[in-house]
């Protein structure tokens, strides 16, 4: 991913806020397994999914 303009970066959607994010370095390796945004929708998971909205 060297050398790659920022509109060029892959993205993905976040499961839990449906909102898109981009690739990060500190995602390099393991992009396919990443599924949230940010720490708070990791741990938001739980509770959109236990309470049926």
């Amino acid at each position: 991913m060297k050398n790659v303009k920022k509109e060029n970066l892959p993205s993905k959607i976040c499961l839990v806020c449906q909102k898109p994010f981009s690739w990060r370095k500190k995602w390099a390796k393991n992009w396919d397994d990443v599924k949230y945004c940010s720490e708070r929708c990791k741990k938001e998971k739980n509770f959109k999914t236990t309470d049926g909205q």
